[in-house]
């Protein structure tokens, strides 16, 4: 299985498990975050989903 479809399979079960298709539905968390530094202006964060055991993080 190539690494493409490893990251999709892994989204489509993190969006089923956010919206409760497989039961409770699960709180996604945010981040985000600004730096001002001498080359300028950068902006960052992230979301997540936890549930048990697992937990999956995506960063921009």
């Amino acid at each position: 299985m190539t690494r493409v479809k490893q990251v999709c399979l892994m989204l489509i079960a993190a969006l089923l498990a956010g919206c409760g298709a497989d039961g409770e539905p699960v709180q996604p968390t945010l981040n985000a975050g600004l730096s001002l530094s001498d080359s300028g202006v950068h902006v960052g964060g992230g979301v997540g989903l936890h549930q048990g055991p697992l937990s999956l993080f995506l960063g921009f």
